[in-house]
């Protein structure tokens, strides 16, 4: 493979070979801008690749589990999937608090931005369940991982049923499709390299100077969020250092998640990791596809900041049962974004409801999400992507010292 390829004659690591391509990345965006807008083909092609990669990774991985899987081995998915809702919770209560220490203002603009917000949480939650029974070809053509999930789900648990020689012809399908993934994994730095150069070319930092204490407070929430949050919870779930495995994810999960900017084009760099981790394929093969849909810290603390200093800015006085209730909308909004750059931002609008503030200026507040996007989406989906890989892992590893 080309990345193995790279390591054996220059002792690079992916890793390393991403951040490399980074600092080029950079290099190119600033001095030779012409050259840069060639790159971005590659890191178009890159993201393109993820993306469609990752639905029949999904799909086949989890059906084969399912399908394979032990009947008296248990699968772990409640303790991940309450991790994620706890993480969710406290991301968008530790937003609450840095808007409060810190408040911030907007310059709000009156161009119109032509988005159609969900109108309630009611509708985020239909939505979900409309997914849900997507027809599975339809579902595997839009990169719907709710619909993938589900048909997934419902056919391997029928194939458990099946002969060991079907059940072995899915399990052979699974390995063929994950090597195909490990050879779109070794063309990230050529990804990356050809993401950022386009960024630094053609958006650079101008926008974000007017916006500096907003982006401010959003990358310190993520910050504790990943930093403070995740390790507390990691530790009382497996009651060791968590900082290991907090810094192994967010330096290979994070940083590929920081330039796709989506959480669903990150499946498969997941689901590696994991499987480097020693966590069991049962167990990531769901719950990371899962995490890419519902754990959204990243997606929470953005609502909940950006609805803040809107209502900051027109005025709005907000007590702490009001900040509470909006951290649990954002929670339960932030499950319901799409999985792929600025998703969030559609949700804005819901939150904002909870202070009478109109469509017409929440819009307005989503136009300013767009305009700081270029940082604030990218660590939004590293946070998001990176704790699905460590929620899943102390899950794992906290079922082993249980046995």
């Amino acid at each position: 493979m080309p990345g193995n390829w790279v390591y054996q004659k220059t002792g690079l690591t992916l890793v390393r070979q991403i951040i490399v391509a980074l600092i080029l990345g950079i290099l190119i965006g600033a001095f030779i801008p012409s050259v840069a807008t060639h790159l971005a083909l590659l890191g178009s092609l890159f993201v393109k690749a993820l993306k469609a990669v990752a639905p029949v990774l999904v799909f086949v991985l989890v059906a084969a589990s399912i399908a394979n899987q032990n009947r008296d081995r248990r699968s772990g998915m409640q303790p991940v999937v309450g991790l994620y809702l706890v993480g969710t919770l406290a991301a968008a209560l530790t937003a609450v608090v840095l808007s409060f220490a810190f408040p911030s203002s907007l310059v709000l603009h009156t161009q119109e931005v032509s988005v159609a917000p969900p109108k309630g949480v009611g509708e985020v939650l239909s939505g979900i369940l409309f997914q849900a029974v997507d027809n599975p070809v339809h579902a595997l053509m839009t990169g719907n991982f709710i619909g993938i999930l589900a048909w997934a789900i419902g056919l391997g648990w029928a194939m458990h049923h099946a002969t060991d020689a079907t059940k072995q012809v899915f399990s052979d399908l699974s390995d063929a499709v994950s090597h195909v993934v490990k050879l779109v994994i070794s063309l990230a730095p050529l990804g990356v390299l050809g993401l950022v150069a386009n960024v630094v070319a053609t958006t650079g930092f101008e926008a974000l100077w007017g916006y500096a204490h907003l982006l401010g407070v959003l990358l310190a929430a993520m910050l504790v969020m990943a930093l403070v949050i995740n390790p507390v919870i990691v530790w009382w779930k497996t009651r060791s250092n968590p900082y290991p495995l907090v810094w192994t994810c967010l330096r290979e999960s994070g940083v590929t998640a920081f330039f796709t900017r989506s959480s669903a084009a990150n499946v498969p760099v997941n689901m590696s990791l994991c499987d480097k981790l020693g966590v069991d394929k049962d167990l990531y093969s769901v719950s990371i596809p899962l995490g890419a849909t519902i754990n959204m810290s990243g997606a929470a603390i953005t609502i909940t900041v950006l609805t803040l200093a809107a209502a900051h800015t027109l005025g709005v006085t907000v007590d702490l049962p009001t900040a509470v209730l909006l951290s649990v909308v954002a929670a339960l909004s932030a499950c319901g974004a799409s999985g792929v750059a600025g998703g969030s931002l559609l949700l804005i609008p819901l939150a904002c409801g909870l202070f009478g503030i109109s469509d017409d200026i929440a819009m307005q507040v989503v136009g300013v999400g767009f305009i700081i996007g270029v940082i604030q989406d990218s660590a939004e989906t590293a946070l998001n992507s990176s704790t699905d890989v460590v929620f899943t892992t102390a899950v794992s590893r906290s079922r082993a010292l249980s046995k």
